[in-house]
């Protein structure tokens, strides 16, 4: 039986380590996230873009934001990947029906169309310009 005991103190080890590494590179991870942040803040400062408190906000809600994310993701892990099984995958196929011709297939229609979308780019050129 003092083997049992060495392999549970063993798995419980290799728990303790596996999530000590994870618990680094997510540390890592951030600190990087940050720099980054940082950098970029940093930049739009001297360009005059945003204040030296709006910067400390940004970098703040950036790295609050990757936690969030850090956390969520380790909560609940990823569940979309397909399951891997050994028999192909069903694909249905639906049969297209023909569209029924209607009204706004006509010319009268299809011209006004056109005047319409004239009408917009114009008053998108007169937006453009004031």
């Amino acid at each position: 039986m003092a083997g049992l005991g060495d392999i549970v103190q063993k798995a419980f080890y290799l728990g303790v380590g596996l999530a000590t590494a994870a618990g680094e590179q997510a540390g890592e991870k951030l600190s990087s996230i940050g720099i980054q942040a940082q950098k970029l803040t940093d930049e739009m400062v001297s360009k005059g873009e945003i204040t030296t408190e709006e910067a400390r906000k940004l970098v703040d809600e950036m790295i609050k934001s990757a936690q969030q994310q850090n956390l969520n993701q380790a909560q609940n892990p990823p569940t979309d990947r397909p399951q891997k099984t050994n028999e192909p995958r069903r694909i249905d196929i639906v049969a297209d029906t023909e569209p029924s011709s209607s009204t706004s297939d006509s010319p009268e229609h299809i011209n006004q169309m056109r005047q319409q979308v004239e009408a917009l780019q114009e008053e998108l050129k007169r937006m453009k310009n004031s």
